[in-house]
């Protein structure tokens, strides 16, 4: 795997009828990453629980966008959309849920589940039921929208990227679970090797529906920027990695 400890600034233009999934598609990062997307001319699939919402959303992004209804906890949800959509090149594991930020005081074993079962069982699920098309692809990539708080390097010592003392030992079920799709980005990518670029993203704070009424945090265009950079990836660019949305590496 490439060593390196910043992202080429330049994204690769995208082989012409290149096709994107993006789950949780409708709204946030994933929305703007589709939209970035399309403006690279790639056809692009949001995967939505709600079709209604999914379908406003595509509206919205123009008649490039398709949408496909897909609950990433649900295996029938997931093999049809795979039947749906067919070719496949980007997969953008974005979909996830935050449950609660209580540390080990006063976390619940429901919201270790509910978190798991979206962002850790969920991004696997997608990513096994669209790996045979994956495979066929030329030129094939999957990111990983994870969180720099699930990193244990940042997480065990106080760093600038987020309020490391404010943190320090809650969000126990969501960065416990951003922590295991980290293991699990990095152990994907080694077993399918450098055809298959593996990368998972931290996008920082964002201005999100991830947690209710959140009204701080950056743009998610600008997070969606690092998932784009990252899905156009070169074919001798990095694998098996966490980037900031900045273009620099995250420590694990």
């Amino acid at each position: 795997m490439t060593n390196t400890d910043c992202l080429p600034a330049e994204v690769c233009s995208p082989e012409p009828g290149s096709v994107a999934l993006v789950t949780g598609g409708n709204s946030g990062i994933g929305f703007e990453t589709a939209r970035q997307l399309l403006d690279h001319g790639v056809t692009v699939w949001i995967g939505v629980r709600d079709l209604d919402k999914g379908q406003q959303a595509a509206k919205e992004l123009g008649p490039a966008a398709r949408v496909v209804q897909l609950d990433v906890t649900d295996p029938p949800s997931i093999a049809a959309a795979v039947q749906q959509i067919g070719e496949l090149d980007i997969l953008v594991n974005n979909a996830g849920v935050n449950p609660g930020g209580e540390d080990i005081n006063g976390a619940t074993l429901e919201q270790l589940r509910v978190a798991f079962e979206t962002n850790v069982f969920g991004l696997i699920s997608v990513t096994q039921g669209f790996l045979p098309a994956l495979l066929r692809s030329a030129h094939p990539r999957i990111v990983n929208v994870s969180s720099g708080t699930g990193s244990l390097t940042w997480s065990g010592s106080p760093n600038p990227q987020f309020d490391w003392e404010r943190a320090k030992g809650g969000g126990l079920a969501y960065r416990g679970s951003k922590t295991a799709v980290n293991a699990v980005t990095l152990l994907t990518a080694q077993a399918l090797g450098e055809g298959v670029k593996v990368n998972a993203l931290a996008p920082g704070l964002r201005r999100t529906n991830l947690i209710a009424g959140m009204t701080v945090g950056g743009d998610p265009a600008e997070a969606a920027t690092g998932v784009v950079r990252l899905a156009l990836i070169p074919d001798d660019g990095p694998t098996g990695a966490l980037w900031s949305w900045d273009g620099t590496r995250v420590p694990w």
